[in-house]
């Protein structure tokens, strides 16, 4: 572990290291990028964590967590070309970041196979697959529900024993750019005992930024609680946000948080609601449908179609999610109920839809209760529950309408370098996807993007940070020393509002978007930040870490709200997994209240938005994405380019 400087500036104090890179965040893309950097040669660098056993990669899955990768079994034909093409078509996706997710897949894959995570293979050696959402081949992979965490800790594993210096329980609050490159970064020690300890400064070359999504800013969230993002930092400093307005959304449980995807859906639970105090029970969904068998056969579609797309609404399973989201607009709580049958077991399976009752028999579950089912077909989904304290047996599971992966983020290009010199983003603060994604691509663009973003800089970046260190870090030291003063107080109300602010997001810029709420809260958020100091009190260690978290909190919520807005006054509609209300449209659904009216964007519409901070305000343009590269490469050129540099620009 590299030894600490003091640091002093106007009367504060910090300790400082020094290393070429430092590496945000302990998930799967960070430790790659770590792993990867010391295979390159460049072990002048450093692991920086709030929580090194936090974050979505270890404490996230679902019914089958899913790997994308190209086509590592049996006939049908596939190629490096192809898979990339298949993610440029989930429009507004950068060609060139398509053609490298697809062409180090796998070298990527292969690397996680030897370091032992155990994903399935045939009595040959092939990597078999099969489908998922938006993939024309068998490019899907699994090791079960926890196939990030198994990721995760076989990377782990790999540099904890490379010794690579790691520093925890240090929450990044700035980083340090004059608006063109980096050089380090301001963190708050979370264990400091003393004010005078509280500060540490990392002087760097490069920054990793593998701080996943911007999960802090909803309520209604799958993400675990120990993930909340820092993609605020990052346009703070300068870098530019990309399709911010495309997420996925879907029902979760709420606790503990996870997917109810597949079989969870599959074997026809019961979906009920209550008053807040659990009374005036209810299975509200019958309000909507004309028989049950029409019902359960939008129920049971959750399970293959489990991400809310606002294409499957009038005449798909998307219906479900906001039959749920707006019995919760109501103060209601949802529940599914696997301990009963629906509509009192009103229904005969010969009356499902076929797909759903084709499956039903052929795994043998047109029998008994939900739970009984679920037992017959999938019973690690029983035990997770178990094993988290839920018994499914005896309790029903309380769901909502949950942000699950943001597809936007920071800007990059083919080495995963922002528009800031030295900033990388990687796994989910960077924009590599577009509106629609296959499943499971997110695994792979985190190793892929740290992969690529570990090359640039063994191979260009090695050295020392810039000069303008020394003026960075006094100007946020005392910034950000001056605020936490300013913040203290004897009762802190910084829990509240970080609350607060998480349930209006939730209510307003989610899958179901109104363009005056949207604008409402914004005005409101922007607000705060201009009087945040006046209005944010924290009264102990812990509620001042909160305050600076509120703080990128509210200015991702900024960016992200002013890209909805933007998105919605050139005329975009609903696509992806947002559905803008429009009391204009026409109703998707004969059963939908008017408040949800919306009209589709066209498929052909492709245009990539962009937003950056400058002079205190967000300003937005938009732009063609950019073409998968045609090059015809020689090879003889390539190979003398590659023996004499180790990497082709």
């Amino acid at each position: 572990m590299p030894q600490p400087q003091r640091f002093e500036a106007d009367g504060r104090s910090a300790r400082v290291y020094s290393c070429n890179t430092a590496i945000v965040g302990t998930g799967a893309a960070g430790y790659n990028a770590a792993d990867r950097l010391w295979a390159l040669g460049q072990h002048d660098i450093l692991l920086v964590t709030e929580n090194r056993v936090g974050g979505t990669s270890r404490n996230t899955g679902s019914d089958k967590q899913t790997y994308y990768k190209l086509t590592l079994a049996g006939g049908d034909p596939d190629s490096v070309r192809e898979m990339a093409q298949t993610l440029y078509e989930g429009r507004c996706v950068d060609g060139d970041i398509a053609l490298c997710e697809a062409a180090l897949s796998t070298q990527c894959f292969m690397k996680l196979v030897e370091l032992g995570v155990p994903f399935p293979r045939n009595r040959y050696g092939e990597y078999i697959g099969y489908k998922t959402d938006h993939d024309p081949r068998r490019r899907a992979t699994s090791v079960g529900p926890y196939t990030s965490k198994a990721m995760t800790e076989c990377l782990e594993r790999a540099v904890l024993d490379k010794q690579i210096p790691l520093l925890d329980k240090l929450q990044v609050i700035k980083i340090l750019s004059d608006g063109q490159s980096i050089s380090g970064l301001l963190c708050y020690d979370v264990t400091a005992a003393a004010d005078s300890d509280r500060f540490v400064l990392i002087r760097c070359k490069n920054i990793i930024y593998a701080t996943g999504g911007p999960a802090g800013m909803y309520a209604d969230s799958v993400y675990p609680f120990s993930q909340y993002g820092a993609t605020g930092l990052a346009l703070e400093a300068g870098a530019r946000g990309k399709n911010l307005t495309e997420w996925q959304y879907g029902l979760a449980s709420v606790k503990p948080r996870w997917n109810v995807s597949g079989t969870y859906m599959q074997v026809l639970p019961r979906v009920f609601s209550t008053a807040a105090d659990g009374s005036d029970e209810r299975e509200f969904l019958m309000n909507f449908f004309r028989t049950p068998a029409e019902m359960l056969g939008k129920l049971f579609l959750k399970g293959y179609q489990w991400p809310f797309d606002v294409r499957k609404v009038a005449d798909g399973s998307s219906i479900i999610d906001i039959l749920v989201y707006l019995e919760s607009c109501k103060g209601r709580r949802v529940y599914l109920d696997y301990r009963t049958n629906p509509v009192n077991g009103q229904f005969r399976y010969e009356d499902l839809p076929d797909e759903a009752r084709d499956y039903l028999q052929r795994a043998g579950a047109c029998f008994g209760t939900p739970i009984q089912r679920l037992a017959h077909m999938n019973q690690p989904a029983i035990d997770f529950y178990r094993d988290k304290g839920v018994d499914l047996a005896t309790e029903p599971l309380e769901i909502a309408l949950c942000a699950q992966h943001n597809n936007g983020g920071l800007g990059i290009d083919c080495w995963w370098q922002t528009n800031i010199e030295g900033l990388f983003a990687v796994g989910e603060a960077a924009a590599s996807h577009g509106v629609y994604r296959p499943g499971g691509t997110a695994l792979n663009a985190g190793q892929v993007g740290s992969t690529r973003a570990a090359q640039h800089i063994a191979a260009r970046r090695r050295g020392e940070a810039p000069a303008h260190f020394t003026r960075e870090a006094r100007r946020a030291l005392v910034e950000m020393d001056t605020l936490a003063r300013q913040c203290s107080a004897p009762t802190g109300n910084v829990r509240t509002l970080w609350r607060e602010a998480g349930q209006a997001m939730s209510r307003c810029g989610a899958a179901i978007r109104n363009i005056r709420q949207i604008s409402t809260y914004c005005g409101q958020v922007e607000d705060l930040l201009n009087h945040f100091a006046q209005r944010v009190t924290a009264s102990n260690p812990a509620e001042l870490g909160m305050v600076f978290r509120l703080r990128d909190m509210l200015m991702s919520q900024a960016a992200y709200l002013t890209a909805m807005l933007d998105y919605a006054a050139r005329g975009g509609k609903s696509r992806g997994s947002a559905l803008y209300t429009d009391p204009n449209g026409t109703k998707p659904y004969p059963v939908l209240p008017d408040t949800f009216t919306y009209t589709l964007e066209q498929d052909g519409e492709n245009r990539i938005q962009e937003l950056w901070y400058a002079d205190g305000a967000c300003h937005l343009g938009w732009r063609s994405p950019r073409p998968i590269p045609e090059d015809d490469d020689f090879f003889e050129n390539v190979w003398r380019d590659f023996r004499e540099t180790g990497l082709v620009d």
